[in-house]
């Protein structure tokens, strides 16, 4: 992957660092590691974002930091693509792992009135909690491994038809 398409669209890392919910994390935050671009730490930070991302629970993005800094992996690509499910896919992603966790679960579906209201998801969480838990957990499991590979995949043939466009202007010459 070209770094300097990523740097052109991932957070400055002093914005990340005087963030407000990632002053927790205090001078964990200096690490040089948690900013380089190269293809274990973008790889690892895609399998990071992507699993979180996933995972229903508020404050996605310090659940995502939490454990980038100890995995040392490019924080700002990790706490970006938790965004993946953003206030307009959530409810699309979440159901799909719900419905995901039924199958597994071999329960069927919960058909009926669906209301997109607080109220509504109070007094269903105690039904559905389980099947979107277990979807969610396969699911983020599944989408890490993906963004793993294919980002690791897409690195090296990034670099190799570098190589080789080089090795034709030297041919060249």
């Amino acid at each position: 992957m070209p770094k300097r398409l990523l740097k052109r669209y991932s957070p400055d890392h002093n914005t990340i660092r005087n963030h407000k919910h990632m002053r927790v994390f205090g001078k964990l935050l200096h690490d040089p590691n948690l900013w380089h671009m190269n293809r274990r730490s973008v790889a690892g930070s895609f399998a990071v974002g992507l699993f979180w991302a996933f995972i229903p629970i508020p404050f996605q993005m310090i659940a995502a930091a939490a454990t980038a800094i100890p995995a040392r992996v490019n924080l700002p690509i990790s706490v970006a693509l938790v965004w993946i499910t953003n206030p307009i896919t959530m409810p699309v992603i979440f159901y799909f792992t719900y419905l995901v966790g039924t199958w597994i679960l071999g329960e069927p579906p919960i058909t009926g009135d669906f209301e997109l209201t607080m109220e509504w998801f109070h007094n269903s969480l105690s039904s559905i909690w389980q099947p979107l838990y277990l979807g969610s957990l396969v699911c983020a499991c599944i989408a890490a491994g993906v963004g793993y590979a294919s980002m690791r995949i897409a690195w090296r043939i990034h670099i190799v038809n570098y190589l080789n466009k080089r090795r034709q202007r030297l041919v060249s010459r």
